[in-house]
């Protein structure tokens, strides 16, 4: 107990500090462990609270938060927790789901900052994180001859532009194709 206290409280600070580039300037995020009946884990209930705005009181996350802050602090939790266990690879599916904007660019921004010391791969259908990649691949599926086939594809130039803007839903618009572009060297650093 001693142990997981001590991590607990590092824990805790850590991810806090992480939730604030992900679009919680005031969060807290903490870990509250609670006795329990021993067993050969130990005597500790392990609760992960959060309270994502300051008044309000800290609350199991997991009977507070929405789907878009649960992916948010997933993905805190996930870089902190990577720091220590040394995977090689982190998949992330759809953690950016039900945020946008700059939610979204907030995320794609941590997911490339992850990916300097490991490898990164992110199922996505936001373009404000999606545009953060280094690679773009673009899965599709099709019928053939009765049965459905899957394609993926490694998408570059013009070709990620046209996805950027299908993500986005702006058909042919040049006004979305410019965004498109926009977006793509915004997250490139070259804007």
């Amino acid at each position: 107990t001693a142990k997981r206290r001590k991590v607990a409280e590092k824990m805790g600070d850590d991810v806090s500090e992480a939730l604030k580039e992900l679009g919680f300037p005031k969060a807290r995020f903490f870990i509250e462990l609670q006795p329990a009946e021993p067993t050969q884990f130990g005597a500790d209930k392990v609760v992960c609270m959060f309270e994502p705005n300051p008044g309000q009181s800290a609350r199991p996350l997991r009977d507070i938060a929405s789907s878009g802050e649960i992916a948010r602090v997933m993905l805190a939790l996930k870089g902190v927790l990577a720091r220590r266990d040394g995977a090689g690879t982190l998949v992330f599916d759809e953690i950016d789901s039900n945020i946008g904007g700059e939610a979204g660019s907030a995320v794609g921004r941590r997911m490339r900052l992850l990916a300097k010391s490991r490898q990164v791969i992110a199922i996505s259908h936001l373009p404000q994180s999606s545009v953060y990649a280094e690679r773009h691949i673009a899965v599709s599926k099709k019928i053939v001859a009765g049965k459905t086939k899957t394609e993926i594809k490694e998408i570059t130039g013009k070709e990620r532009i046209d996805e950027i803007v299908r993500m986005m839903g702006g058909g042919q618009s040049q006004s979305a194709r410019a965004h498109a572009e926009e977006l793509l060297e915004s997250a490139s650093g070259r804007k």
